[in-house]
Formats: C-alpha cells, structure tokens, sequence
C-alpha cells in the first residue's frame, strides 16, 4: 500500500497539463495531497504550498508522488537529486511513468540502504486473459475523447460520484496510473501486453448486479496516432452500454502532435459508436462531456448550448457543472 498523504512532485513541467497525475490526485484527493515540490523553471502550478522536502516532512507527508505525465514515461536526469534527498529524509516514492523507478539502479540502492519502498503503479500484477467477448451482466459506461488528456477520466470520476450520491450502484473503473493512485486499484492499461489489453478490461469490469454500473476511465484517442491502441482494447473489452463524448474545444492541435488537427465531435460519435457496437450492438451515444476549463463562464454555457442544438444530447462540463445531467442520460436507457 502507498503511504499518504503524498507531496506532488512537479518537477520541470513544461505547462499545465504536463502534470495531469497530481492535479487529478489534488483534485480528486485532496486529502492526500499535503504539498507540492518545483523546481526551477516549472510551469505547472496546483495552487497548492510549495513545500521543500523538510517542509513537507514536517506537515505530516510520507510519499513523494512523481506526479508527471511527460512523453514517453521517463524519470528526468534533472529531478534525480530531488528523489535521491527525497528517499534520505524518509519518504517513499511513488510513480505511473513508464520508466520505473526499480529500474534505476541508484534508487533502488538508495530505497534499499534507507529502508524505503518505490511504488512503481504502472506495473500489471495479474496475469490476464485474452478476450473472448462473452456478454457480462451489469452495465457499463465508457468515456471516449477527440483527444488525449480531454476529462475523459475526470467524467467518469464525476459521474460515479453523482451516481453514488443518489444512492445508485456504481464503480470507478481505473486503467491508468492517475486513476490508480487517485482510487488505489486498477489496471495500468498501456502497460499491458497488446493482446492482452482488451481482456484486462474484461477482467477489471466482471460480471455485477443488473443495475450496476461501471464508469470506465478512457484512455487516448482514436484519432491519437500514437495512443490509439489503449482506446480500441477499452472499447472492445469494456462492451460498454454508453458512451460519454469528451473534447477540449480550446485545443490548436492534437496533445503532442502539431500537424494534426482535433477531430469534430460528430466525427468522434460517427467513429466511435459502429465500433463499440461491434462487441455490444445495443451501445448508445447518451452525452457529451466538453472541458471548459479555458472559456469564461459565459463563453462555456453558449458552448454547450450550440453543441447540444447539434448533437441532441446533453452537453456539459462536469468538473465545473456536475455531472447530473449524464447520470440521467443514462437512467433513461
């Protein structure tokens, strides 16, 4: 188990939505979020204190959470000295990123020597199925995005929240390392062999009660060249009944990828829906879920407004509105 509460390591990051992982423990978490740690030159800020390592020791923090999703999952040469000082004043340390922090060899001898443990979250620790695309009982509900980093996750968290408010059975599905540091369990999908993704999800969405349902965390894009993959097995494996829409209309281009310009939400609706009903041929379209996080209140309701006057679904931006409105798309199925 993870010690918390946690200090958010942010490293270097170059903007904002570099350090997704701590702003969605701040956000979803932020019990376990004591602090964050900057370096020179950072561009992200929680608007949480920044803390020095002693500072954050002091105030109660037993985990340095690497809390930065950058291209490609590697631990910086940069941040070494932070988590080297970092596991010599007695915390642990705690990681989603593709390079894991057992494979560096100074770490691991630093954790060894000092007594510490190094929490590597992207590692799949069952050994899963292939699909095999049996309908499983239960209901499940799943976010699918023109891009990566867009709510999809966020929306799910929302609408379990929601869900579970009313007193609904509901489960947050995590399938990548934000989601599972934030609920403490998952499937770190992008980690697990290709032909063995489709089934993690199966596995990690089993049978249920009838009236229960699965918020599936999204993943990637179908329209992301390099991140695909993780949406098709999540598609296929969930069997989802719903899916939620989520864009960013803000965007210039694709996340990472200059030359490629986001995708219509009729686009995604026309792509996603033929393919989900490959494995469930009774899924529906029932929402949308825009992140307006970069609009102004008044620029965001005529937003959503114009995207519900086209697609003739409920449109909002569950993070700023509540997720209400989707919980009710989905009672009406």
């Amino acid at each position: 188990m993870i010690q918390t509460p946690y200090l958010l390591f942010l490293g270097d990051a170059p903007d904002q939505l570099s350090a997704k992982v701590a702003q969605g423990i701040k956000d979803w978490r932020p019990d376990h979020a004591v602090g964050q740690f900057r370096m020179d030159g950072c561009k992200a800020d929680l608007g949480l204190a920044d803390m020095t390592l002693a500072q954050a020791k002091a105030a109660g923090a037993k985990t340095l959470v690497i809390g930065v999703a950058n291209r490609g999952g590697v631990i910086s040469a940069a941040w070494k000295k932070v988590l080297v000082q970092a596991l010599e004043e007695g915390f642990d340390l705690a990681s989603g990123l593709h390079n894991l922090l057992r494979d560096e060899e100074d770490l691991a001898a630093v954790a060894k020597a000092c007594g510490r443990e190094l929490h590597d979250v992207r590692v799949p620790s069952v050994e899963y199925p292939i699909a095999d695309g049996v309908k499983r009982s239960g209901k499940r509900c799943l976010a699918v995005g023109t891009d990566c980093s867009v709510g999809k996750m966020y929306t799910a968290l929302a609408m379990d929240k929601e869900m579970k408010a009313r007193g609904l059975k509901s489960s947050f599905r995590a399938t990548g390392q934000t989601g599972i540091l934030i609920t403490g369990n998952g499937i770190p999908l992008d980690a697990v062999v290709a032909d063995f993704m489709a089934g993690s999800v199966e596995w990690i969405t089993p049978d249920n009660d009838d009236d229960h349902w699965d918020m599936i965390e999204g993943q990637g894009s179908l329209f992301h060249v390099s991140f695909s993959g993780v949406t098709m097995a999540l598609i296929h494996g969930g069997q989802p009944d719903a899916l939620i829409l989520c864009h960013e209309p803000t965007r210039d281009h694709m996340r990472g990828l200059p030359g490629y310009a986001l995708p219509s939400l009729e686009t995604l609706r026309d792509t996603a829906l033929p393919l989900a009903q490959v494995a469930n041929p009774a899924c529906q379209v029932v929402g949308i879920s825009v992140n307006t996080q970069h609009m102004s209140q008044e620029e965001a309701l005529e937003y959503l407004a114009g995207v519900e006057a086209r697609l003739g679904l409920p449109a909002v931006d569950p993070f700023r509105q509540g997720a209400a409105r989707l919980v009710d798309a989905l009672a009406a199925i």
